[in-house]
């Protein structure tokens, strides 16, 4: 096999080559191909040599005061799992109107096709003035599919 000239075989240690640190001596501002990973993330971006800092990019860290809560501010790791079942039709349905029925019908206030003789205002809305209410802003809805354009349009020309 015979003698290798390791001279010519060209290794950098994990800091940079002799020639990267050089060349960085003469120009502070060499980028080599070299990627210099940290985890700092960028606020600004450079623009030949000059490097341009970009106020949005810069995280704004906001902290609430929390003298006078009562809660502490972390979950300890001890803290019991919160099962919640899935929220239905069905659960929303006896949420709103169970007791109500209940109640009209212990006291005997439903006519012959159970329809309520005193009803509440959620009781009384039609069905195109619940469909608009519940898709008003600020109503706690999540919709799975989004309205096609002509269908806002004609709510909005029902008004």
């Amino acid at each position: 096999m015979g003698k290798k000239n390791f001279r010519s075989i060209f290794i950098g240690n994990k800091r940079g080559s002799r020639i990267y640190k050089e060349t960085r001596i003469k120009d502070p501002d060499y980028i080599s191909d070299i990627p210099v990973y940290t985890d700092v993330k960028p606020i600004g971006y450079r623009y030949g040599k000059e490097y341009r800092v970009i106020p949005e990019m810069i995280p704004d860290i906001i902290v609430p005061d929390l003298t006078d809560c009562p809660l502490k501010p972390y979950v300890s790791y001890r803290a019991n799992v919160a099962v919640q079942e899935e929220f239905t039709a069905k659960t929303l349905f006896s949420f709103v109107y169970e007791e109500k029925i209940k109640k009209d019908f212990a006291n005997q206030k439903l006519d012959a096709s159970s329809l309520p003789l005193e009803p509440s205002d959620a009781e009384s809305l039609s069905s195109e003035t619940a469909y608009l209410e519940a898709r008003k802003t600020g109503s706690d809805i999540f919709s799975e599919r989004i309205p096609r354009h002509w269908e806002c349009l004609e709510l909005k020309s029902d008004k």
